[in-house]
């Protein structure tokens, strides 16, 4: 698996190899003991899966507080999206910081996101699925969201965004009081 650093301290992209032949194709998506020989030792305990149906479609930016924070591992299922992490934490040098990367079917790329970011994808496809691992099991009571549009993300749309009623009624990133604060290692 090729793991690649990004310009946010702890957010990789992980791209596992593809084995192929004339009926398709196999890869390993996660593998616990390869991974941790890199360093990267997540317990995910709960998989999602999110179907888009129009291009377009933003959902995010989401979070979830402690002490339910959530670690992900982003891949796209079919079609395609622009996935982003935004830095939360309290403290951290690169606070209100994103980095974006473009998830495909084709490119069998994967974001892996730990806590104290924001998350949150946008479809470049109609018909885009999304498939998530997560370190934590979603509690309700610890969800949270920043608005899309106030952090500075240079969002690839090519119309207005779909969103839900919660991901347009969310704070601005100015207005928010984050919950994560950033720990030197």
């Amino acid at each position: 698996m090729q793991i690649e650093q990004t310009a946010l301290p702890g957010v990789l992209i992980l791209t596992p190899a593809r084995h192929g032949d004339a009926r398709g194709f196999f890869c390993e998506t996660w593998n616990r003991a390869r991974l941790a020989d890199h360093g990267i030792e997540i317990e995910f305990v709960q998989d999602n899966h999110s179907f888009s149906q129009a291009r377009n479609t933003l959902r995010g930016l989401h979070f979830q507080a402690p002490p339910d924070a959530q670690a992900k591992l982003v891949r796209c299922g079919r079609g395609a999206l622009f996935d982003v992490a935004v830095d939360i934490r309290k403290g951290s040098p690169s606070y209100g910081r994103w980095v974006g990367v473009e998830l495909s079917f084709e490119n069998g790329r994967q974001l892996l996101i730990p806590e104290g970011f924001l998350h949150g994808f946008v479809t470049l496809t109609d018909e885009t699925e999304i498939v998530y691992k997560c370190s934590d099991y979603y509690a309700p009571q610890s969800d949270g969201a920043v608005r899309w549009d106030s952090c500075g993300i240079d969002w690839p749309l090519s119309d207005a965004p779909v969103l839900s009623t919660k991901d347009s009624a969310a704070p601005p990133l100015a207005a928010f009081d984050s919950p994560f604060t950033w720990t030197q290692s």
